[in-house]
């Protein structure tokens, strides 16, 4: 009888175990980017990726702005004339010290709708990891990968986004300060 119930046990752990693993290795892991254009691609690379692909609305070096700050430039796209049967609306692209850092594309919703995207992504890379009514975040250990409200989705280079907040000269707020030391506190 002892031998049944360790056996019961043992069956049982076993199926929890293969429950809670079996998602990690059915899914895909998520991806750095979209259509040929991926976080790490230097400004050069991009911008011949973004030729390459006309959904992307490109129109060359007038879609290239420099923004306020060392080493950051931002590369714009609308297909609202140059590619009017693409899905894609506007996009980003960010750069910091000439690397792709972010990538943002704002879906067009005549053509398609955030549930659609939503479970898509569900689907291939499995539940977000944070979901509130405004976004939906998918995490890795270098890629964030969020779908935001109406329909965006946005490419983090993780590891340059969080270098970036560290350097920030921003000032935390007392309340921050006393919520860090509370938590610091458990």
């Amino acid at each position: 009888m002892n031998n049944r119930k360790s056996h019961k046990f043992l069956a049982g752990a076993l199926a929890c175990l293969v429950a809670i693993v079996a998602p990690l290795f059915s899914e895909d892991s998520l991806p750095s980017g979209y259509a040929g254009v991926s976080l790490g691609m230097s400004l050069d690379a991009t911008k011949q990726a973004l030729k390459r692909d006309p959904q992307f609305g490109y129109r060359g070096d007038r879609d290239v702005s420099l923004l306020p700050g060392d080493s950051r430039i931002l590369i714009e796209t609308d297909t609202s004339i140059t590619a009017p049967h693409s899905f894609l609306d506007r996009c980003y692209f960010q750069f910091y010290n000439e690397k792709l850092y972010i990538i943002t594309i704002n879906l067009r919703q005549d053509k398609v709708d955030h549930y659609s995207v939503f479970s898509s992504l569900c689907k291939k890379y499995g539940n977000p990891v944070s979901l509130t009514p405004q976004k939906s975040e998918w995490r890795n250990d270098s890629v964030i990968m969020t779908l935001e409200r109406p329909l965006t989705i946005k490419y983090t280079d993780k590891a340059v986004f969080e270098s970036l907040i560290d350097q920030s000269l921003v000032e935390k707020t007392g309340r921050e300060r006393n919520t860090e030391k509370f938590l610091d506190g458990l």
